[in-house]
């Protein structure tokens, strides 16, 4: 029996326009060390440190793939710049809530979840820090007290989508891949959860499908469609529930 949900965060907790999202993101964050390297070169060094984490298969942290990459094409002190996206990620950073859709109905769906004693967790893909994570969540009504276990950059060791980032999941929640079901937009990042024994559910309303594959899931629909599949679902035994929470990090 499934009693414990994974959800991805930016288009499935929080409808955005991506496109938009990546557009401010990479604009403000130029902006933000323009003193020390050229916006453009910046961006560059990013994305091939983005890279670096999406690849990674070592039982290593995103944070120390990522810095490790980015210190060696900056050649400079790296410190100057892990404070410097510190403090941009709790300024320049909440500009990019201009391309945030809002709605409340993946809230109501949280809400209705918990009420039913379901796990909740928050299965987003952790190429931003913790604190960015966090402020994202709260663009969309929800807490850190909603979920059991929030993946990040600084705690996860791998990416969607490879398998291993929900292995890691499942081992660190003590959670058999029956349990769960995965919730999510993006067809290859979300989906592969299947290939562990997790049901999924595809949110389609911002679905990201990178090929012209079939897509294979055992639900689909709008957010609408959602919250009616989650209203029909049977509560969990609280007993249940608390016992398999007991572990959970906090």
């Amino acid at each position: 029996m499934i009693d414990t949900v994974m959800f991805d965060l930016d288009g499935t907790l929080l409808p955005l326009d991506m496109k938009q999202f990546m557009n401010i993101y990479f604009r403000e964050l130029g902006a933000a060390f323009q003193d020390l390297i050229e916006p453009q070169q910046l961006v560059r060094h990013v994305w091939s440190a983005t890279a670096c984490m999406v690849e990674n298969v070592e039982h290593r942290t995103n944070q120390e793939v990522f810095m490790e990459r980015f210190q060696q094409l900056i050649n400079d002190d790296a410190k100057k710049y892990t404070d410097r996206f510190d403090a941009f990620y709790d300024t320049a950073f909440h500009k990019t809530r201009e391309s945030v859709v809002d709605q409340t109905i993946t809230r109501d769906c949280i809400h209705m979840l918990k009420e039913k004693n379901y796990r909740l967790i928050l299965a987003t893909n952790p190429l931003f820090p913790r604190k960015a994570i966090h402020t994202r969540m709260a663009w969309a009504g929800l807490t850190v007290s909603d979920f059991c276990y929030i993946t990040s950059y600084e705690d996860n060791h791998y990416c969607k989508p490879h398998p291993v980032f929900f292995e890691e999941i499942l081992a660190e929640t003590e959670t058999a891949p029956e349990q769960c079901m995965m919730v999510g937009n993006d067809v290859q990042e979300d989906l592969v959860a299947s290939r562990l024994g997790i049901k999924t559910y595809l949110i389609t309303d911002h679905m990201i499908h990178r090929t012209s594959q079939p897509v294979e899931s055992d639900f689909s629909g709008t957010y609408e469609d959602f919250y009616t599949f989650v209203k029909a679902l049977p509560a969990v035994s609280t007993n249940a529930a608390r016992a398999k929470t007991a572990n959970m990090k906090p």
